[in-house]
């Protein structure tokens, strides 16, 4: 079988499909990614063949600014199909093509390779009403807001229609999108390495600059986004902060995430949201037991994770983040917002604990009491554990389905 594996940030999602497919004598494995995040990619399988395109141009400045993303994404398309004609001259026509069309990097491939068929990961399509656009009151959208990602998803809609089958993590990541093609779409989460990411009876973590070490029995309240910003609650979180600290005076609070901006609007003047929040709460809680970490090796993560007494996660209405199946692998105590797709992971009362994603009131009594009564919600560890292995393992679930899903389109184009 031999299959493309296409994404600007490779491996991106396909961290465990590309080596799990070059393990086979009988498949050959051929990647292509942007150049500059293939240096920056470590350990790359040496069994799969990596192609690289010089980061594209952008938008001109006289292009209409709803459709500075898609002509980027045009321009992408390009570099991509440069690459697809030069492996076709080559000799390589791939069976399977996995793609993530978010860049536009799939928008030509069936040009390239009629025959082949397309796999895409489809993360998010964007709405104007009903999903993370307008959710939250404090970041109002304006019409031209809503115009402009209509637009937006034009690349996904090229890419989709051209697809022959597309995987999305969640029921409600694929209900997104056009209900013209739900079915081609299947929902299939990354998956979890619930060996690796899995509890520790024993556990510590140092604390930078010094300020000391924290133990397996100490109370400790974590918090995980990529980027501290509000589609990930942090606001809500730090609002929520004063209450906790001043009735759990020996707790610690762990905060992982960097100051840069994923998803939502940046502050004017570069200004983080860490540092927003931080003036605007001025000296209402205890500063010294917070510990803002930064963007921390995976080892380092995972200490964080099998330390913590009480995890927060809080999203939007959006892509929902492998930090919190990693945390529920963990065994963590999880306390979630009330929203989709959140809801068809955490049970709540089961497997964690859900709050209204804009209460940090309601937030922090459910911190307090979870940290109260920690032999309470013993059984809540345990069923977040369990529901990790029996429904999001990697290696006995999620990968295995995905690779049977490869092997079927690759049976179908050799039959074609």
């Amino acid at each position: 079988m031999r299959v493309l594996l296409v994404h600007q940030n490779f491996p991106g999602q396909y961290k465990y499909l590309a080596p799990a497919l070059a393990a086979s004598p009988d498949n050959e494995v051929v990647a292509i990614g942007e150049e500059a995040n293939l240096r920056r990619a470590p350990g790359a399988d040496p069994r799969v063949r990596l192609l690289g395109y010089p980061e594209p141009q952008g938008a001109s400045k006289q292009t209409h600014h709803y459709l500075h993303s898609t002509e980027a994404a045009i321009r992408r398309g390009q570099a991509v199909a440069r690459l697809a004609i030069a492996l076709r001259r080559q000799g390589f026509t791939p069976d399977v093509i996995c793609a993530h069309p978010g860049w536009g990097e799939a928008l030509f491939l069936k040009d390239v390779f009629p025959t082949a068929k397309l796999l895409l990961y489809l993360e998010f399509f964007y709405r104007a009403h009903g999903s993370d656009m307008g959710f939250d009151p404090e970041f109002p959208t304006s019409f031209d807001d809503r115009c402009r990602v209509r637009v937006r998803n034009s690349t996904q809609l090229l890419s989709l229609e051209a697809a022959d089958a597309g995987i999305s993590p969640t029921r409600w990541q694929r209900d997104q999108y056009p209900r013209a093609f739900h079915d081609r779409i299947h929902v299939l989460h990354d998956g979890v390495q619930s060996d690796l990411v899995s509890p520790a009876p024993v556990a510590e973590f140092v604390l930078p600059d010094g300020r000391g070490t924290l133990r397996s029995g100490d109370e400790v309240l974590t918090f995980v986004a990529r980027n501290l910003e509000p589609y990930r609650g942090f606001h809500t979180f730090m609002r929520a902060l004063p209450a906790v600290l001043a009735a759990r005076p020996q707790v610690q609070v762990l905060i992982v995430g960097g100051d840069d901006v994923s998803y939502g609007r940046r502050l004017p003047d570069g200004e983080s949201y860490r540092s927003a929040y931080l003036k605007e709460l001025g000296s209402s809680f205890d500063a010294s037991r917070v510990h803002f970490l930064g963007k921390v090796p995976y080892p380092r993560f995972l200490e964080v994770l099998r330390l913590s007494s009480a995890h927060v996660y809080l999203t939007y209405p959006f892509v929902l983040s492998w930090s919190l199946l990693e945390a529920m692998s963990c065994a963590c105590a999880v306390i979630a917002s009330d929203t989709a797709p959140v809801r068809e992971v955490i049970k709540a009362g089961r497997n964690g604990l859900l709050v209204d994603f804009f209460a940090p009131d309601a937030l922090a009594e459910t911190i307090v009491s979870v940290l109260e009564n920690p032999q309470q919600i013993t059984a809540l560890r345990t069923h977040a554990r369990r529901d990790i292995e029996q429904r999001f393992d990697l290696k006995r679930i999620t990968l295995p389905r995905l690779l049977a899903l490869v092997s079927h389109l690759a049976g179908r184009a050799a039959r074609r």
